[in-house]
């Protein structure tokens, strides 16, 4: 396999399975967001992986457009009282945002990898 991961499993397939984007068949995580200091199989070091914040706002945005499009339109459809919104969306919300975080936090790792992301340098 290339060092690029063209011959790699696919970005989405990363994020689904939490897999490593160079072999496929070790593990990215080491806990439930945590990556694993290396591959397991084929000995990729993760640390050129930086997430950052990219996951988390992709959620949110994300979530929010969900989330608020259905409360709105369940608000003007049938304007239920005020509990039944705090037991529709807040389940809701903690099902989106936590299922989506390591998916997204591997497809971004993935990214990097594939496009060999770094951080930016000033030439001397």
């Amino acid at each position: 396999m290339t060092e690029s991961g063209k011959n790699g499993p696919s970005s989405i397939e990363v994020a689904l399975k939490g897999c490593c984007p160079r072999c496929g068949k070790g593990r990215l995580y080491k806990g439930f967001l945590d990556l694993a200091p290396e591959c397991e199989v084929c000995g990729l070091d993760y640390s050129f992986a930086d997430s950052g914040d990219g996951p988390a706002v992709f959620i949110m945005m994300i979530a929010g457009f969900i989330i608020v499009g259905l409360v709105l339109w369940v608000e003007f459809t049938w304007s239920p009282p005020y509990w039944v919104h705090a037991v529709l969306w807040i389940p809701l919300t903690l099902a989106l945002t936590v299922g989506l975080i390591r998916p997204l936090k591997g497809w971004l790792v993935a990214q990097q990898f594939r496009h060999k992301a770094e951080e930016g340098r000033l030439e001397k």
